[in-house]
């Protein structure tokens, strides 16, 4: 009998806020333990907690990213249990009636599309964070109270390399909307792993084993690929699988059994009694919904479209969305923007990189002996932006404009863009002053190709003779003879017709 996987994800997100969600402390990632709390986020007698409003409206905006129904009512309930990061012995979150819910999310998978459904996307608070060391333990509370999303999905996705792209997609569009930074290394993004597996062609579902605290989207990969063919092996040989919870070990590479799942009673949920209801009115809506941006895959697609651009270069617009605005400033305005695209990928961002790396290099090129040194030399390195360019956006369509036109040729063009890049000036500038002009003139053309078959007869006679290549060394020469100014498309036209003859 053939088994299959049956995944659903828990993704909990650290908000974009300056403060936390129940207090006026700071949101604030790497400062000294136990600094950003107060008696609210350490649970004493007697505080009351005060929504941040903009988590609120951060929640309603994902759910809007996220194609999900905004119930006009939602409230804060109480999740009880007792662990030691916890300092209110319970946490404040959404549990039947929560801010968003029934939507989806697209992303591509295998040359296709794929979507997951979600469920829901509620708020709730993070909790602090424990260090444990060889004969005792430390709590941070820092993170306690930190604005946190818990985005679950449907059952939906069907093995490892499925979980792995959903939870990128989500990721890029809680990036895209401002949501999130979602900075996996400070912890802005962890997940929880639902997965089961059954006979393939029947529909009801297995034991659900989840998998804690997931840090890494490779490591869920990892883990679905051990998980998987290890509960198949369990039930194949007649085994039983029960409701648990498991632990990723990355460097065995094995999931451990924690406990026993627990369901929802165990937590005692009921509605937070100092937290009023949330009832969002049309124009709270309205001014969220104006935050809405296009999503990730929208704008790839896009700009395959209205621009003609192959997938590739669309991908890298759709990550670097600076880079994608600046070329589609200028593509609105060319009459080829792919050639535009090329530019801008392969010359402009590389240009912009080279300087981050120079200045990388300049920073770390001397020892401390030297550091008064090693500081002026990383000063004459900037880490340059698209807003640092010193030539106007034009000016690249003006370059584009003189190749296509025959004005400069492309190895010429390479050049007139350093130009451009190093002080500013218009390519056409550059040209003049340089002297840089193709020769497309037809005569001028004609006298150096036949220079040039009367000094190499032997190439000339291995054309005639058959060999193509030999055609390559003869335009070679041709361009010596004119100074590299001769059109090469001019070139091959005329020498073929010439040892044609």
């Amino acid at each position: 009998m053939e088994y299959e996987a049956v995944i659903g994800l828990e993704t909990h997100v650290q908000l974009k806020t300056k403060s936390k969600m129940w207090c006026g402390c700071a949101n604030q990632y790497g400062a000294e333990p136990n600094t950003n709390v107060c008696p609210v986020c350490l649970g004493l007698p007697g505080v009351l907690p005060v929504p941040n409003e903009e988590a609120l409206r951060l929640t309603v905006l994902t759910g809007l990213l996220l194609n999900c129904e905004l119930p006009r009512f939602a409230k804060f309930d109480r999740k009880s249990y007792f662990y030691p990061d916890m300092p209110k012995n319970y946490q404040i979150t959404q549990y039947d009636r929560p801010s968003t819910a029934n939507g989806f999310v697209e992303f591509e998978l295998n040359n296709g599309l794929s979507r997951v459904r979600i469920t829901r996307a509620h708020l709730e608070e993070d909790v602090g964070k424990s260090t444990h060391f060889e004969r005792h333990s430390g709590l941070d509370f820092n993170r306690a109270g930190v604005p946190l999303m818990e985005i679950v999905s449907e059952p939906d996705i069907t093995d490892s390399d499925m979980a792995y792209e959903y939870l990128n997609a989500l990721k890029e569009i809680l990036i895209y909307g401002g949501v999130s930074d979602c900075d996996m290394e400070k912890g802005m993004v962890r997940c929880d792993v639902n997965v089961s597996v059954r006979p393939v062609g029947t529909t009801e579902l297995g034991a659900k084993i989840e998998i804690k605290n997931m840090n890494s989207f490779s490591g869920v990969r990892r883990a679905l690929d051990y998980e998987i063919p290890r509960q198949i092996d369990v039930v194949k040989r007649g085994g039983q699988l029960i409701q648990s919870t498991r632990r990723w070990d990355d460097l065995a590479g094995i999931t451990e059994e924690m406990r026993t799942k627990e369901h929802a009673h165990d937590y005692r949920y009921f509605p937070d009694p100092d937290l009023m209801p949330l009832a969002p009115t049309d124009e709270w809506l309205a001014a969220v919904k104006a935050r809405v941006v296009e999503l990730p895959l929208a704008r790839k697609q896009r700009f395959m479209r209205e621009y003609q651009l192959p997938a590739p270069d669309a991908e890298t617009f759709k990550h670097d969305v600076p880079l994608g605005n600046y070329f589609e400033g200028l593509a609105r305005q060319a009459k080829n923007p792919k050639a535009v695209a090329n530019w801008v990928i392969n010359n402009l961002r590389a240009k912009l990189s080279e300087s981050s790396n120079r200045r990388e290099e300049a920073l770390t090129s001397s020892d401390d002996a030297h550091h008064e040194s090693q500081s002026l030399l990383a000063s004459a390195f900037t880490n340059l932006t698209l807003a640092d360019l010193k030539f106007k956006p034009e000016g690249l369509l003006e370059l584009v404009s003189l190749v296509e036109a025959g004005t400069i040729s492309s190895a010429a063009a390479q050049q007139v863009f350093a130009e451009m890049f190093a002080t500013g000036k218009s390519p056409s500038t550059i040209v003049q002053e340089k002297g840089m002009a193709q020769v497309s003139d037809t005569a001028a053309i004609e006298k150096f190709c036949d220079e040039a078959i009367a000094a190499n007869p032997g190439p000339a006679h291995d054309f005639k003779s058959g060999k193509a290549a030999a055609l390559n060394f003869l335009k070679g020469q041709v361009m010596k003879l004119s100074k590299g100014k001769a059109n090469p498309a001019l070139i091959g036209e005329t020498l073929e017709r010439k040892l044609k003859a």
